[in-house]
């Protein structure tokens, strides 16, 4: 990874794509320590953690998440899910968040030098694209080494640098016994 320590970095984590991508890998992120090693490789201005919630639930598995990353450092970005039924009768949820994720990135790079995603969602090659025209590295955090890849080709080739997750996996990883208790849940883009 190639930082340099006077830059403004702006954190922007697609949660649901982050999660399925370290849970291929076998392993949970400690976002505690995400946020330290980030904030430790230049000047962090903002950790954005984009993730849909179920509101119509009495308990969300994500929600202890949600609070926890709320009240230590990262600025979150919450929706609710959409239900609909499918053409083959089939319920779905929904709870896409790449125009949020998008609009923030593209109203925060006039103030960073920097950005990193924590995606592999090829839909934002585009906006890797326009950052980069306005001067600004972009990061790409997710892997190549799982079954399927968690990554868009087009996305890593758009990057100023891609991270492989798994390269990463000995500075954020939970602890073992940790992992065990926790099982989010989310949905399905």
């Amino acid at each position: 990874m190639q930082f340099y320590s006077a830059e403004r970095l702006g954190l922007f984590i697609d949660g649901s794509n982050l999660y399925s991508a370290a849970r291929a890998l076998g392993f949970d992120i400690d976002y505690k320590k995400l946020l330290n090693l980030f904030a430790g490789k230049g000047r962090l201005i903002r950790a954005f953690y984009y993730t849909a919630l179920m509101e119509d639930q009495e308990y969300s598995p994500i929600r202890p998440l949600v609070d926890w990353l709320d009240y230590n450092g990262y600025t979150m970005v919450t929706k609710p899910t959409k239900e609909f039924t499918d053409a083959m009768g089939r319920r779905k949820i929904k709870g896409n968040m790449d125009i949020e994720l998008a609009i923030d990135v593209m109203e925060m790079c006039q103030y960073l030098d920097h950005v990193v995603l924590f995606s592999g969602d090829g839909d934002f090659r585009r906006l890797v694209e326009a950052v980069q025209r306005k001067g600004v590295r972009v990061s790409v955090v997710s892997t190549i080494r799982s079954q399927p890849p968690m990554v868009a080709d087009e996305l890593r080739r758009q990057a100023d640098v891609f991270i492989e997750l798994q390269d990463l996996e000995s500075q954020i990883a939970r602890a073992q016994q940790q992992q065990h208790r926790d099982d989010r849940a989310y949905p399905a883009d």
